[in-house]
């Protein structure tokens, strides 16, 4: 039956809270729908939720991603509330992650432009090595991709990795990989699942301007312990959880571990690269209206070249929250955050060590109110303090002729209000908007440099080369001084127009602002990274996005179609002048230049849900550009002022994921990736100067690597002898790059030494990579 809704006076209240039966805990996020009406909500942290409606009788839809899906029935005469228990899938049948649609197309959902992945998802796609992994799952996803094989971070429609909001928890990660990309910081065993927007951004995301990566660790079992360990050819991990007091306290521990440097050893190479992380989450619920949680990461990467090249470099945070119901309708996230990201460098040869890093305290207060069955706010506020560390340079051996040299620290002080809505106008048209004010204050610092016009670069025309600028006089000014500032408005809207259950169309336009800018030199052999402060002479980036998109469900959500289209332009990005120095500079405005970017392209997948054979088919159509004109007309800027494409730049990206469960016993996946070569720039000519070449270019990325295409595969067997214990093991095989397609990470152009001739050699990273690993659960 139908009920309608403009009977308000008669509405009474269905409220209740979501448990996950097999933890006893209670999920957030999950859609509670009422079939008659399509109107619905969603579970808060304490897994709570309140619908208005009038009396009479309606079926309630509970359904999460990787639950069965629960439907109740309630005649609804007065205020009622329920207790509802969803079942984990895996807990009724084997094959039911392959039978299940996991990632659910959400057609009225004004939501666009963003994709959610379960860790059991992730799981199933073969990676390097055989270690299951976020960041590689991200990228075989629409708009989403890296600039190769062994590079770290991920990029999203164009954007560098440092234009990625990455939280986990809520915390902020400035660097999310480990080993130069081969693995992602993130233990998939300790996700509970990830949100990755690249468009249509809430109001309570910033800092950023290409996309927000959202990651939810999971809570640890409230009912009995449990483990989970793997054991693999070059790493290891263990996973632990369990109550602290029963229904009431619960922890979750893991960590993981690589060890190919042992065999390294045992061969007498004296190199090493390894890295080690722990995880670890705490929660406890002190009465119905009160939890409090805590989490906590650390992470090292090491890297020794035979004692005489060492770096270490590493992330780390603790973040605790206080989830607060103050009422049926309104219930608030305090969030208090502490995390740093550290690189080290010591250079044995050169006689130094070299140290830099990045910390943060942030604070963050968050509100849900849901104001009645058709609109739900959310606003609050957030607050960072920022600490910059350049470097400190200091000899490592008595002998060294290094002076010790202490880079100037720089602080920053950045501030957010937000407040945001998701809107039923009727049951075609939903709304998201939403408005974020963000301020930025550069504070005081010692040896501030000052520079004739304010300009840290010169340009000199007789040489027609841009030069870091002299220095006139450096001042110390007091952290309680603002050195600079600035304040934005950042609006956000998205809408969708259903069709009907099953089609739908999207539109939505966020503005974006990003205050700390990632300065990294790609070419650099280790990742490093180098954070810096907006100020006077290094401005705030501001990005701008439009998308349209069409989405659709067929055969009853067996398949699902999104498609969208998008351009984006982005104020104030940056780009390095020719020869520019990173390392152990003081004053790296000296070597930037500001200018602009632009990004456009059509994104579409397609994914198969249910059924023995799962998957999805993504394709990327884009172009990404970076305009860099001169400051004066007497200027030529970089590439004369003209565009052209960023690094990041990939025509065309495509990318196919299957998987495919044969029976309870086996189940097979493979993904198949082929892309356009990345831009890069090749010499057209050379001339001899004092017994040396020099190579000569003409222009900025007029060129492009091969094309890259890779297949993997992997095969998960678990014994039939699992349904007779309580403890469960499983094997997986896999193979990297079957059939062993060298891509080209570079081209490098040397003269062969024999025949005097010049020649191109190829660097590839990985051929065919075979991998094994045992898991056990207990």
């Amino acid at each position: 039956m139908f009920c309608s809704l403009t009977a308000v006076s008669q509405n009474v209240q269905l409220s209740g809270t979501v448990y996950n039966q097999e933890e006893k805990q209670p999920i957030l996020g999950v859609n509670v729908q009422v079939k008659e009406t399509k109107f619905g909500n969603v579970s808060d942290f304490d897994g709570k939720f309140e619908i208005n409606l009038p009396k009479g009788t309606y079926n309630i839809a509970f359904s999460y991603l990787g639950f069965e899906e629960q439907i109740r029935e309630i005649d609804l005469k007065e205020d009622t509330e329920l207790e509802i228990y969803l079942v984990p899938q895996d807990e009724q049948l084997d094959e039911v992650l392959v039978q299940e649609n996991i990632e659910k197309t959400e057609i009225r959902s004004a939501s666009m432009s963003t994709n959610r992945l379960t860790a059991e998802t992730i799981k199933q796609i073969p990676v390097v090595l055989g270690e299951a992994d976020v960041i590689r799952s991200l990228i075989q996803l629409p708009g989403i991709s890296n600039t190769g094989e062994g590079s770290s971070g991920f990029n999203v429609r164009g954007g560098n990795a440092g234009q990625n909001l990455v939280l986990v928890d809520n915390a902020t990660i400035f660097n999310s990989s480990h080993l130069f990309g081969l693995f992602s910081i993130f233990n998939p065993d300790a996700i509970k699942d990830l949100s990755l927007y690249k468009g249509g951004i809430p109001s309570n995301f910033g800092g950023r301007v290409a996309s927000v990566l959202d990651i939810e660790q999971r809570r640890g079992n409230t009912q009995e312990f449990k483990g989970e360990a793997n054991l693999g050819i070059v790493s290891s991990k263990l996973l632990l959880e369990g109550p602290i007091q029963k229904d009431k306290s619960s922890f979750l521990v893991s960590g993981r571990s690589s060890y190919a440097h042992l065999f390294l050893q045992l061969a007498d190479n004296p190199n090493s690269a390894y890295f080690y992380d722990v995880n670890a989450k705490f929660n406890f619920i002190l009465n119905e209206k009160n939890n409090i949680s805590a989490s906590a990461y650390y992470g090292r990467d090491v890297f020794d070249i035979s004692d005489n090249f060492i770096n270490i470099f590493g992330s780390s945070f603790i973040s605790t929250r206080w989830n607060h119901t103050f009422n049926d309708n309104i219930f608030s996230n305090l969030s208090f955050i502490v995390n740093d990201y550290v690189y080290d460098l010591e250079i044995d040869t050169a006689g130094f060590v070299f140290e830099t890093g990045l910390s943060n305290i942030n604070l963050k207060y968050d509100f849900n109110h849901q104001l009645n069955n058709n609109i739900n706010l959310t606003y609050g506020i957030d607050t960072f303090l920022h600490e910059f560390n350049p470097g400190i340079i200091k000899p490592n051996n008595p002998f060294s002729n290094i002076n010790r040299r202490v880079l100037d620290k720089k602080f920053a002080w950045e501030n957010a209000i937000y407040i945001g809505a998701n809107q039923n106008l009727n049951e075609q048209i939903q709304l998201q908007y939403g408005l974020r004010i963000s301020s930025f204050y550069r504070l005081g610092q010692n040896g501030f440099a000052n520079y004739e016009n304010n300009q840290p670069v010169l340009y000199n025309s007789d040489i027609g080369i841009y030069e870091e600028a002299p220095i006139l006089e450096s001042e110390d000014i007091s952290r309680s001084q603002s050195i600079q500032s600035y304040h934005n408005l950042e609006p956000r809207f998205s809408m969708s127009y259903s069709f009907n259950d099953n089609q739908s169309v999207k539109l939505g336009y966020h503005r974006m602002v990003q205050n700390l800018h990632l300065i990294s030199n790609t070419s650099a052999p280790t990742p490093f990274d180098i954070w810096a402060p907006s100020g006077p002479y290094l401005k705030p980036q501001k990005a701008d996005q439009i998308a349209l998109g069409y989405f659709q469900n067929f055969k009853d959500e067996a398949f699902s179609l999104e498609t969208e289209v998008y351009y984006k332009e982005v104020q104030n990005s940056f780009d390095f002048i020719n020869g520019a120095n990173l390392i152990a500079n003081n004053n790296i405005e000296r070597v930037l230049l500001n200018g602009e970017g632009r990004a456009f392209g059509w994104e579409f997948l397609l994914k198969k849900n249910t059924g023995k054979l799962t998957g999805w088919l993504a394709y990327t159509l884009s172009r990404t550009e970076q305009r860099t004109p001169g400051r004066t007309a007497d200027e030529p800027g970089i590439n004369n002022g003209n565009w052209y494409l960023n690094n990041f730049d990939k025509t065309h990206d495509l990318s196919l994921v299957a998987n495919y469960q044969y029976n309870k016993k086996w189940s097979f996946n493979a993904n198949f990736v082929v892309q356009t070569g990345l831009p890069v720039n090749f010499p057209v000519g050379q001339y001899q100067f004092q017994d040396l070449t020099i190579p000569v270019y003409e222009g900025r990325n007029l060129n492009r690597l091969p094309t890259f295409h890779r297949l993997d595969i992997s095969a998960t067997l678990v014994p039939t002898k699992n349904e007779n214990r309580d403890w469960k093991t499983s094997w997986s095989f896999g193979i990297y790059n079957v059939y062993n397609r060298m891509n080209a990470a570079a081209i490098n152009f040397r003269q062969n030494q024999e025949t005097g001739a010049n020649e191109a050699v190829r660097l590839s990273i990985f051929g065919a990579v075979p991998s094994v690993s045992y898991n056990i659960k207990f």
